[in-house]
């Protein structure tokens, strides 16, 4: 037998979780089942951080430290640019 637990949501919110979901052709518990599972707890996003740098470091010779990914917005465009000298490295081209 299923768990079930009530959760308070005002009317207007409930009826349009309900609206989605009947579109969706799913229940309302499914469709907040669903949604559930697309949002990630802190835990869970460091996780997947923890995974995807210790990736670029040993697949791509990254050698960002943790504190130079944490600096801000133009650290992914520096993680593209290595890749692709890297990639113009290993083809003989130069960058």
């Amino acid at each position: 037998m299923a768990e079930h637990t009530t959760i308070q949501v005002s009317r207007q919110t409930r009826d349009h979780l309900a609206q989605v979901a009947k579109e969706q052709g799913v229940t309302l518990g499914q469709l907040v089942e669903q949604l559930a599972a697309k949002q990630l707890t802190a835990d869970q996003i460091a996780e997947r951080v923890a995974a995807a740098r210790k990736v670029l470091r040993e697949r791509m010779g990254c050698t960002l430290t943790d504190e130079e990914f944490d600096q801000g917005p133009n650290v992914l465009a520096n993680v593209y640019a290595m890749a692709a000298e890297k990639m113009h490295t290993l083809r003989g081209n130069p960058a």
